[in-house]
């Protein structure tokens, strides 16, 4: 299927809102368009720069999480075997804060790859951008990508990143057979999640999966429900942004480390969870092991790979909120592939680029790992036989029912937010005191970051 019309206004409207709720660091209305294009363009491969002939290896540091290795080879391996005179040896770190701090150090140092995949959106600013990472906002290959992708790995007028794979919803995923065996159905308020649980419960499932063992796993509940703080409170993402509002006192957006607290206290978390790793639990979970896991949709492929006779009997849902009439899902933009500053090989790095900006690169990715989302470049295409799941989250977007993470519509994220999870999740402290803790961790973020009026 082509990218929707849907999806195109969700983008629209999303650069509107992220444009609006940013200063400082933030991408300017200058720097990139404010709406999509109404006509899908088709990408074009070529790069800026004249291609070599001559021999060079290129080094490429992703995350550890099947989907990215998996990502990241299909797309070397595409590249490579066009261009026979290009190497592309890929190293691996792990998610989560080590390998957020992993990439900070070898920035800092000099010692970073070639090119490196990281996240996008407020992540992204804490890298120092402008002093580490190549700007290529000069780049023909950047008309190819949506505006609004742009507007997240922007800082002033440079950009430094392309998409690389596809946007992602971020919500609960679900065993549609253990939901049959039950006799539930998908909640669209909390009330019909929490009545869903007992019922659960009571058949001696498990309803919620977790995974403290990778801390990353833990945020969901909080982030993933931010498309219902944006439809309660509309000002949120922006007064947080200007340090007019915070999560201690704001109950709407309080509510996800409440529900961090609510699973942990009536036991809805499946025995082990606290050392459990996020790639076993998504085998518990197309096992049937537990219910539901609040997870990135990005996993998907993991699950197709590894159980993929179980794939189509796992659904995705929004964190649902207190209205069914504003039940929606939160979306999530593509992690990016960026050039350090201290490559020596920043041509070939940015033909690489080029092609990962591309329709041939989204046909290379598809090729080899079924998309978890809607991809970000123009003219590129889902395949037929797309993912149940990954329906599900297109389903939000071309019913106007999904919105961006706030990461994508702030400069700021506190970097701590998955232990302060854990916290909560397991009992070591109470939802108000891990919703304080994280303002107190956001603050000294967008000190460190210079942003006006913290």
């Amino acid at each position: 299927m082509h990218t929707t019309r849907a999806m195109r206004a969700f983008l629209a409207i999303s650069s509107v809102a992220l444009v609006a709720a940013c200063s400082g660091n933030a991408a300017s209305p200058a720097a990139v368009p404010s709406v999509a294009p109404s006509v899908e363009a088709p990408a074009s491969v070529a790069p800026s720069v004249a291609p070599s002939e001559a021999p060079v290896t290129l080094t490429y540091l992703v995350d550890d999480s099947q989907n990215t290795k998996d990502t990241a080879q299909a797309l070397v391996d595409a590249y490579t075997a066009l261009h026979p005179n290009v190497t592309i040896t890929i190293e691996t770190r792990p998610g989560g804060t080590d390998g957020d701090n992993i990439v900070k150090t070898r920035l800092a140092t000099g010692d970073m790859d070639d090119i490196f995949w990281y996240n996008s959106g407020s992540l992204l600013q804490a890298l120092k951008p402008a002093d580490t990472i190549v700007d290529i906002s000069g780049e023909s290959f950047m008309s190819n990508i949506d505006p609004t992708f742009i507007t997240t790995v922007s800082q002033g007028n440079a950009v430094f990143g392309v998409p690389s794979g596809t946007a992602l919803g971020g919500g609960i995923l679900y065993n549609k057979k253990v939901f049959q065996q039950v006799g539930i159905t998908v909640p669209k308020t909390w009330a019909e999640f929490e009545a869903n649980n007992a019922k659960l419960l009571a058949a001696g499932i498990p309803p919620v999966g977790a995974s403290f063992g990778d801390t990353w796993t833990s945020q969901l509940f909080v982030l993933a429900d931010f498309y219902n703080v944006s439809q309660a409170v509309p000002t949120f993402a922006a007064d947080y942004a200007a340090n007019k509002a915070k999560y201690a006192t704001t109950p709407e957006a309080a509510a996800g480390f409440g529900y961090l607290q609510e699973a942990h206290d009536k036991g809805w978390f499946q025995k082990g969870y606290q050392t459990l790793k996020f790639d076993q639990a998504l085998t518990q979970l197309a096992d049937g092991k537990f219910a539901q896991y609040p997870q990135l949709s990005f996993v998907l492929s993991t699950i197709a790979t590894n159980t993929p006779d179980k794939i189509e009997d796992i659904g995705f849902f929004g964190v649902p909120g207190t209205d069914a009439s504003k039940n929606g899902a939160t979306i999530w933009m593509p992690a990016a592939t960026y050039i350090a500053k201290t490559s020596k090989n920043v041509d070939a790095a940015k033909q690489f680029l080029a092609f990962i900006a591309s329709t041939a690169g989204v046909d290379a990715i598809n090729a080899k790992v079924p998309p978890a989302g809607p991809y970000v470049i123009k003219g590129s295409k889902l395949p037929d036989n797309t993912m149940g799941a990954v329906k599900d989250i297109a389903a939000y977007i071309e019913a106007g029912q999904a919105g961006p993470a706030l990461e994508f519509l702030t400069p700021v994220k506190g970097p701590n937010l998955e232990q302060i999870c854990v916290a909560v999740g397991s009992g070591q402290e109470d939802a108000a005191k891990g919703a304080a803790d994280y303002d107190k961790d956001v603050e000294k973020e967008a000190k460190q970051l210079g942003l006006p009026g913290w």
